[in-house]
């Protein structure tokens, strides 16, 4: 049977690209090894096996050597060490997103859509409080109707709405598109910034803690404030690289922990624990950002914020482990692609604007039923 030659560095590249064990490949691969080595090389169906396997361009493999790739917005993540740089998964949302957010800002310009005033009307001179209080008056954000939430999950709820309600879309998602044999890992991205004045978009890793990802979608709503779209893997503990980042983590903690009245909240000699828990429901955040406001306030001094951050992180990723669970199908696929998208999207098909054959694509389904019943869950009479 004819081989294909392939370059053997590219079959490694492939793997790692993919963040896919080698032994566990090896064992849907048999000859992987000498693929590797260039012992042997595979015919072009299991090389069209591989690529799919790997989440591949099939055109990659006939390269001279692995590319280079990056995610085509600013990068301003901090790289955690053992990680590729860039994964498949990652690419493939970015791609994805952006094609989704094409498609909404052709929409938005049929439909005569005037600009969103917002997007880019800040920039790093302005002060994070004074940053802080442009979101909060343009998202009708406060901490007391966050108090008010019964749950984290409510709470976020609400924090999504009132973004969309603005004109951002939200796309919170643990996977790639639907696949959940696709996982999204948290310690190589957390969110970013599609910045748009027609069609403002940010994506949260929906596989990061709840409180985690009210903070990230703080974050990447101040870059849009600023106009520009970014990358981010934020952490509340990190002093940020870029200044762009620590203006965005200023203005995102600002907006969620105001420190007026977080330093009117705290109580004398109240053990940390006992604070972190009353803080969090008061203010549902991450018991993480808040250990960072301890510090800022110099309620901790940095060893102590340090010994109580490990530890706190260690106990809630613990937690979101045995918290793990599916939901509803069609209530996950429309967080998944942001309620605003996904009503623009059916009303177009419905109305003959759009291929049922694209919205198919872009909402990651492939049964007209399935689209139906999304439209249902959306108030569509389909």
């Amino acid at each position: 049977m004819p081989r294909v030659t392939v370059q053997p560095a590219l079959f490694a590249w492939a793997r790692q690209r993919a963040r896919l064990d080698e032994a566990v490949l090896a064992a849907r691969f048999p000859h992987l090894p000498e693929w590797e080595s260039g012992a042997a090389q595979p015919t072009l169906r299991q090389l069209e096996q591989y690529a799919q396997a790997t989440h591949a361009a099939l055109g990659f493999f006939f390269l001279p050597a692995p590319p280079e790739e990056a995610v085509p917005i600013p990068d301003f993540r901090t790289m955690r060490a053992g990680l590729p740089r860039v994964s498949a998964d990652l690419l493939d949302v970015v791609y994805t997103c952006q094609s989704r957010q094409a498609w909404y800002r052709d929409e938005a310009l049929v439909n005569g859509e005037p600009p969103l005033h917002f997007v880019g009307s800040l920039n790093l001179a302005t002060p994070p409080a004074e940053a802080a209080d442009h979101l909060r008056q343009q998202l009708g954000f406060s901490v007391q109707a966050r108090r008010d939430c019964p749950t984290w999950t409510e709470a976020l709820r609400l924090f999504i709405s009132q973004a969309e309600q603005a004109g951002v879309m939200v796309m919170v998602s643990g996977v790639v598109m639907n696949n959940n044999n696709r996982q999204l890992d948290p310690q190589e991205f957390r969110g970013f910034a599609l910045a748009d004045p027609l069609a403002p978009l940010v994506f949260i890793n929906g596989a990061d803690s709840k409180a985690a990802q009210m903070f990230t979608l703080a974050h990447e709503l101040a870059h849009l404030w600023l106009g520009q779209s970014a990358l981010s893997d934020v952490q509340a503990a990190e002093a940020p690289v870029h200044a762009v980042e620590t203006w965005c983590n200023q203005v995102a903690a600002e907006l969620l922990v105001p420190q007026a009245e977080f330093r009117a909240a705290l109580q004398a000699d109240e053990p940390l624990e006992v604070a972190l828990q009353r803080l969090a429901r008061h203010f549902k955040v991450s018991t993480l950002v808040l250990l960072r406001r301890m510090l800022d306030v110099g309620w901790l001094d940095r060893a102590a914020f340090w010994r109580a951050y490990r530890d706190e992180e260690a106990r809630l990723q613990t937690l979101a482990a045995r918290n793990a669970g599916g939901g509803d199908f069609y209530r996950t696929t429309v967080s998944r692609v942001s309620r605003r998208f996904a009503q623009t999207l059916v009303a177009s098909t419905l109305e003959g604007r759009t291929l049922y054959r694209d919205a198919f694509r872009m909402l990651g389904i492939s049964k007209p039923g399935t689209f139906n019943e999304l439209g249902r869950t959306l108030g569509f009479p389909t």
